[in-house]
């Protein structure tokens, strides 16, 4: 259930690197440099990567970017199935425009923060409900724990299946992006204690 790479350089958060999340299908796990192996095999592979930019990744890209290297910005998670290593999925924090609203700024300011999702799972693994799974446990952590108030994820408008995932997860679309492109949002209720809140179309 993938999407393509977040936005430069997002707004640092807390760095809750050991922190595992629990789904009910899926557990989620924080990727360490052991995993570079693993990682690197999935991203050099065509059918791993067909919406997730659609180009084999070299070992160095994947080292520098799905290990782990870039928290607190980015949090990077191995997603498990049975305890098998199924996909791969990340948080990220949006860095806020310069004439945002304070609500939008990051959670190191003490206010509520919002971000991306991005998540690819293994081609044995899709169409298990795996993805949802694993997205809901994302969800929870990031309105329960870290108090979002909102979090984004942009598929591959041609792979529905992906898309028909994060809906079942509880993203809506967003009305009024720009032609070809797709966004899709969950809004945190206010004082949120999880990840099964409200949802909400711009």
């Amino acid at each position: 259930m993938p999407v393509p790479t977040p936005v430069p350089e997002p707004e640092p958060g807390p760095d809750d690197s050991a922190t595992p999340l629990d789904g009910k299908l899926t557990r989620l796990v924080p990727v360490t440099e052991a995993d570079l192996d693993l990682l690197a095999r999935w991203f050099a592979s065509p059918g791993f990567v067909e919406h997730w930019g659609g180009v084999p990744l070299s070992r160095e890209e994947v080292a520098a970017k799905y290990t782990g290297r870039r928290r607190p910005r980015v949090q990077s998670y191995l997603v498990l199935a049975d305890d098998s290593p199924v996909g791969y999925a990340q948080y990220w924090y949006a860095a806020p425009a310069e004439d945002a609203a304070p609500e939008a700024a990051a959670a190191t300011t003490g206010r509520p923060a919002e971000g991306g999702i991005d998540m690819v799972l293994h081609p044995s693994a899709r169409g298990r409900g795996l993805g949802p799974d694993a997205a809901r446990a994302l969800l929870a952590h990031l309105g329960g724990t870290l108090r979002w108030r909102r979090a984004t994820v942009d598929p591959d408008a041609t792979n529905t299946r992906a898309v028909r995932a994060w809906e079942k997860a509880g993203f809506r679309r967003v009305e009024h992006t720009e032609p070809g492109a797709l966004l899709l949002e969950f809004t945190f209720p206010t004082n949120s204690g999880g990840g099964h809140g409200s949802q909400r179309s711009a």
